[in-house]
């Protein structure tokens, strides 16, 4: 068996997708360490022993991602070669989404706009509000030192203490925003919020910020589908938070299955794609 890999070098969270050269994908997987070479490794170690493979049946590897850079040589002695992480989130998004254009966000530490589709792929902008914010925001306010205790937390949450609403400020009808919309995150701020009720304010915050974002890019253009990808979009919290964008503006947002694997998976695609091209020629 032949295979290609692609991995999203994250800071600590690497992700892994293996396809044959046919173009049928295998499986994928993701593995979290100290450090992003450790993250790596494990994942490759891990994704070999469990889909029961050996070196030998890797024909290359494709890295993507923020700790790409840190890798000087073949791993294993794999031809190992690189793709621009602007790239793999748009091959990735249109792949999972079964989509032929969109506009691709990938929510990570980070979150990136990356425009796709026959006129090619380039980056748009991005935003320093993701998951670091999250995490930085919700350890000082109510304590909670990793991803997976925001998102417990968040479950229990109200906004109702901590977020200022239309219907909060006014007593009057305004046509285009329903009653319960956003006039201000954390605007409210009872003495009464629960971590709980601050850990769901900074994530409804962040998906909000995200999603309007997406709301005024697309106002530049003719499309109206939003890929939702990363880390971000599989909080059960988003879609509410997204299907309540589309009932506003129109705007089709998508979380394809998968989500969080689209930047690996747009890395070996990219590597299949440009093969198929050689072939052609």
């Amino acid at each position: 068996m032949s295979i290609v890999i692609g991995i999203d070098v994250g800071g600590s969270t690497t992700k892994i997708v293996g396809y044959t050269e046919s173009g049928k994908r295998i499986s994928m997987l993701k593995v979290e360490a100290a450090d992003p070479l450790t993250s790596a490794f494990g994942a490759l170690g891990k994704f070999i022993n469990e889909n029961k493979l050996s070196l030998t049946d890797v024909r290359q590897i494709i890295l993507t991602g923020v700790g790409a850079s840190l890798f000087k040589q073949k791993i294993y002695g794999i031809p190992t070669s690189r793709v621009d992480e602007f790239r793999a989130i748009g091959l990735g998004g249109l792949a999972l989404s079964k989509k032929k254009e969109g506009l691709i966000i990938s929510m990570g530490t980070g979150t990136a706009f990356v425009r796709a589709g026959k006129e090619g792929i380039r980056h748009i902008g991005g935003s320093g509000v993701g998951g670091g914010t999250v995490v930085g925001l919700c350890s000082k306010l109510c304590g909670a030192s990793s991803f997976s205790t925001v998102e417990e937390m968040a479950e229990q949450g109200s906004l109702k203490k901590v977020d200022l609403n239309i219907e909060d400020i006014s007593t009057g009808e305004i046509p285009t925003l329903p009653p319960d919309t956003t006039a201000s995150n954390f605007g409210k701020m009872e003495d009464g919020a629960s971590s709980e009720d601050l850990a769901l304010g900074v994530l409804n915050m962040t998906f909000q910020t995200v999603g309007m974002m997406a709301v005024f890019a697309c106002r530049n253009d003719r499309i109206k589908d939003v890929i939702l990808t990363g880390t971000l979009a599989q909080v059960p919290f988003a879609k509410k938070v997204f299907q309540m964008l589309h009932k506003m503006y129109g705007i089709n947002f998508i979380i394809p299955q998968h989500a969080i694997y689209a930047t690996a998976t747009g890395a070996a695609l990219s590597y299949l794609l440009e093969k198929r091209k050689n072939v052609r020629k």
